[in-house]
């Protein structure tokens, strides 16, 4: 079995669609084995996406992390990390394929609803940024 993080974005949590996508998820195979309602402070947003710092967009991506409550989850299945990024559809929602979270929920390339681990060094770290081992229950 392999690990991932889900966030579900603020676009998400301000619509209320929090069941629907996780009703995704599961449909899909995943185990939610981990989930918590947060707010961000820019501070935190800054914290986790932190390799992106130097990047144009840094500064607009925390504001927009930071603007509504998330939800954080850790999924479990085989193959989860992959899988999951395809469930996820295309970063910007007007290329995602049909049947994926950002194509259904998506408003645009910075409101895609949903963020994912892209490795499995990824996964861990954004994994022990959220959750102590306590709270994760596979």
């Amino acid at each position: 079995m392999e690990r991932t993080l889900s966030i579900l974005k603020p676009d998400v949590t301000k619509r209320n669609l929090t069941g629907e996508v996780n009703t995704m998820i599961e449909k899909a195979g995943f185990k939610i084995i981990a989930q918590k309602k947060i707010r961000m402070t820019p501070e935190i947003a800054g914290g986790f996406y932190g390799e992106h710092r130097e990047k144009p967009f840094f500064g607009d991506l925390c504001r927009i992390m930071s603007a509504a409550p998330v939800v954080v989850q850790v999924l479990e299945k085989h193959n989860a990390i992959e899988l999951y990024r395809h469930l996820m559809g295309a970063t910007n929602p007007e290329k995602a394929d049909e049947g994926t979270i950002r194509k259904k929920y998506g408003i645009s390339l910075d409101e895609n609803s949903v963020h994912g681990s892209d490795s499995a060094k990824s996964a861990e770290r954004e994994i022990s940024f959220f959750f102590s081992d306590l709270e994760i229950v596979g």
